[in-house]
């Protein structure tokens, strides 16, 4: 868009305050960058670009070739090695043949469901839970609210191999509830080793980002706003409703997409307390790849996993951009 020159007075000029043809200080086009800054920042700002293209963007693309039946080149070694693989013999052909073998199978297209309802439900949990300990927080000052938030991310400083196995022996069949049940003459539900066990876990691994993330959006929330709606005469789950939820949105999003892109490609936790089938698609890829030797067919199940992820991380990105471009978006949705 053309910006329009500034409009500058003969009498202006005359005085020697603005040369001819010369911009005034505060205007658009004075607070342009010029080319040389343009180019100052980029350079500052590539070694970092370069290695993400080198380390990460680079990968990317040789196992996107790989999938698509690519099998020289950087993925000559991995090819000479696996079996049931679909190649092209020149580098301009592709070939969907990987993934129309993968999506025919039965267990994969179980696995992939499995995955994606367990990440929708994990991150509706993490949410649900997070919101309930910011608002107690937020609503409360006592020292059991004080407690509450400061036990809610213990276990971010706790290994998820060691919180794996915790919660794999306290649900299994002699596990610590299922002991205490028998005590009591009970008969406890054996979760060790299920799906159940899975979301257990990962929303204990999950939960103190986001109620980091969602505790400081409602803390945020300016203590005149929340007054001023129970003055109105409003309820407290309307003044949450109205007034809190509408300027913790962007938090949420960004704890949501967070918690919904790390489930999708989790391993540790599916890998010790989850069940041999139905599997999470984290623990199916390294099957595929060492134990199966079908490494195309793990590459696929990666993009897949990949395009999936990028639905969420679209979520992320609108969440962002509505922060970075408009800070006062929140205070007037």
């Amino acid at each position: 868009m053309t910006v329009p020159a500034a409009t500058v007075s003969p009498d202006t000029v005359a005085s020697g305050v603005v040369a001819p043809g010369s911009v005034p200080p505060g205007t658009a086009s004075s607070r342009r960058p010029s080319r040389r800054h343009r180019l100052t920042g980029l350079l500052l700002a590539s070694p970092p670009l370069l290695l993400v293209a080198v380390f990460v963007g680079f990968p990317i693309l040789v196992a996107v070739a790989y999938s698509l039946g690519h099998t020289g080149g950087p993925n000559a070694t991995v090819s000479l090695i696996a079996k049931d693989q679909v190649t092209v013999d020149a580098w301009w052909k592709q070939s969907l043949g990987a993934y129309t073998q993968l999506f025919a199978d039965d267990r994969f297209r179980r696995d992939l469901v499995v995955t994606v309802v367990v990440a929708l439900l994990t991150t509706v949990i993490v949410l649900v839970l997070a919101w309930v300990i910011a608002l107690y927080v937020r609503l409360t000052d006592t020292w059991a609210s004080r407690m509450l938030s400061a036990l809610a991310v213990v276990p971010m400083f706790i290994p998820v191999v060691i919180a794996s196995w915790a919660i794999l022996t306290f649900y299994s069949s002699d596990g610590f509830v299922r002991s205490v049940a028998s005590h009591l003459g009970l008969t406890a539900p054996v979760w060790g080793y299920t799906t159940t066990a899975v979301v257990i876990g990962l929303v204990w691994t999950h939960l103190p980002f986001a109620t980091l993330m969602i505790v400081s959006g409602v803390q945020a929330v300016p203590d005149a706003l929340i007054e001023a709606g129970r003055d109105a005469g409003a309820s407290i789950p309307r003044v949450v409703w109205s007034v809190v939820a509408p300027m913790a949105l962007v938090p949420t999003v960004i704890a949501g997409t967070f918690t919904a892109i790390g489930t999708l490609g989790s391993f540790t936790v599916p890998y010790f307390t989850g069940p041999n089938a139905p599997k999470m698609l984290g623990v199916d890829m390294a099957d595929y790849f060492t134990s199966y030797n079908l490494p195309q067919a793990s590459v696929v199940m990666a993009v897949v996993v990949f395009v999936v992820a990028a639905g969420f991380g679209v979520v992320y990105v609108w969440a962002n951009y509505r922060g970075a471009s408009d800070p006062t978006a929140t205070e007037q949705s």
